[in-house]
């Protein structure tokens, strides 16, 4: 697979493609003001017209980004919630999604702060990575912010910070307007639970990315109990989605064994035989009439 990206004043394309030269496509997330943060121009330049533009409309028009129709559906959609799930297969564009999402709340909401939490630091500063991209791209400069290693700040005072996914280290922050968590399949319980505190002043947005592992953990729930809520968006997104993944591959895929394709391909919550009951035996033995403290 190769790589192309072309760089444009006041915007970015991106194309990600095979020798066909397949397009590759992201989106964003609602505008959301707190008061925490300032309204405004944000002091990056841009006109009124564009900060007031939905979340899709922003990608297509402010960075040019180019959203293939799944990740179209997810961004057009992404306007009207507070909690965003992606359970899509490897190669998907789950990171790249959410660096546009995270470019539109650092640059149309002045003063917010964006958390990126990963299994470890690697997976979060990619993420970083990609949206200082699309903030050059656009000609704003970031710096530091004196305090967290690998953030950024915006000259609007808006600033993204990339954590490792562990709870001592995600502990602290406070007034967050976006959290974003990588791998969630693999951050510990702990971990998440630590960081919902730190939403609660600006009644901040979620958004979970991984791929399956097993009926287990919090992004198995928030994806399971989050379907046909009012203020969640769940998106399952099987490699059918991704036409930029050769057959060939898939085939080679397939050998390795029906629960490893489903989980990281098919994108389905399967039991991995890991554990000593699963989840069906677990919820025939529960008996919601009897109380544990009965039997002290």
């Amino acid at each position: 697979m190769t790589t192309k990206t072309k760089l444009t004043k006041g915007s970015l394309r991106l194309r990600v493609g095979c020798s066909s030269g397949t397009q590759r496509r992201g989106r964003s997330l609602k505008q959301k003001s707190c008061e925490c943060t300032k309204k405004g121009d944000g002091g990056n330049g841009l006109k009124a017209e564009l900060l007031e533009k939905s979340p899709l409309g922003w990608a297509r028009q402010v960075l040019g980004f180019v959203p293939d129709q799944a990740q179209a559906s997810v961004l057009r959609g992404a306007a009207g919630v507070k909690r965003i799930v992606l359970n899509c297969t490897r190669q998907w564009g789950k990171s790249t999604v959410a660096a546009v999402l995270v470019a539109h709340r650092l640059v149309t909401v002045a003063g917010s702060t964006v958390l990126v939490v990963g299994p470890a630091g690697k997976q979060a500063g990619e993420t970083v990575k990609k949206v200082c991209s699309f903030l050059a791209a656009m000609g704003i400069a970031t710096r530091g912010d004196g305090v967290n290693p690998g953030a950024k700040m915006l000259p609007n005072g808006s600033r993204i910070v990339p954590l490792p996914g562990r709870e001592g280290t995600t502990r602290g922050f406070s007034a967050v307007s976006m959290l974003i968590v990588e791998e969630a399949a693999r951050v510990p319980d702990e971990v998440y639970l630590a960081l919902l505190p730190s939403l609660a002043v600006c009644d901040g947005d979620v958004m979970l990315l991984s791929t399956p592992k097993g009926r287990r953990g919090f992004f198995y729930r928030e994806a399971m109990e989050g379907v046909g809520a009012a203020d969640t968006l769940v998106h399952t997104g099987p490699v059918t989605e991704c036409s930029r993944i050769s057959e060939k591959y898939l085939a080679r895929q397939r050998a390795r064994g029906d629960v490893y394709f489903r989980q990281e391909f098919l994108c389905e919550f399967v039991e991995t035989g890991k554990f000593l009951l699963d989840e069906a035996t677990v919820n025939a033995m529960e008996n919601p009439e009897e109380r544990a403290w009965d039997h002290v």
